[in-house]
């Protein structure tokens, strides 16, 4: 069995004292992070937010908006030192079931085309491309298209 499920996870809604080590995971896992505004601004206006922690240190977390029939995956990120153990599959069906339990139809959220295991999550997960976004990131030399994916969640 991996270490990683040696210790105890749980999954919890995140809260305001969560947000500087959320913000430290962020800085370590993005060229391009978001700000700890982003996140502040995020909490206030009540999107579903939420942490995953092993033996109660955050080791994820995802940002989700949900309404009008649909959701947006905004962000979800896993510390760095914790990848590569399916944790961001489950916090991905996580946040389905958040999606769900806010009556939304559709899943959607935007991947770095240069982010290939993200996406490869993403299709083996049940999203489907939708679109390119041309220029939607921040990017080292400029700007970065985005791959708009959905997820159909009436099946």
């Amino acid at each position: 069995m991996s270490a990683v499920f040696e210790v105890r996870h749980s999954v919890r809604p995140m809260d305001a004292a969560d947000l500087p080590r959320v913000h430290h995971i962020e800085l370590a896992s993005h060229a391009h992070p978001w700000t700890p505004r982003n996140f502040s601004d995020s909490l206030v206006a009540g999107y579903g937010m939420w942490v995953r922690e092993a033996d109660g240190e955050i080791i994820g977390y995802y940002v989700l908006m949900a309404g009008a029939g649909e959701a947006h995956l905004l962000n979800l990120t896993i510390a760095p030192t914790w990848r590569r153990h399916g944790l961001g599959r489950e916090m991905l069906e996580h946040s389905v079931l958040s999606a769900r339990t806010h009556h939304a139809e559709n899943l959607f959220l935007e991947v770095r085309l240069s982010n290939a295991a993200a996406i490869a999550l993403y299709r083996s997960s049940g999203f489907v491309d939708l679109a390119v976004r041309r220029g939607y990131y921040p990017a080292r030399d400029g700007r970065e298209d985005a791959l708009i994916m959905r997820r159909d969640l009436t099946c």
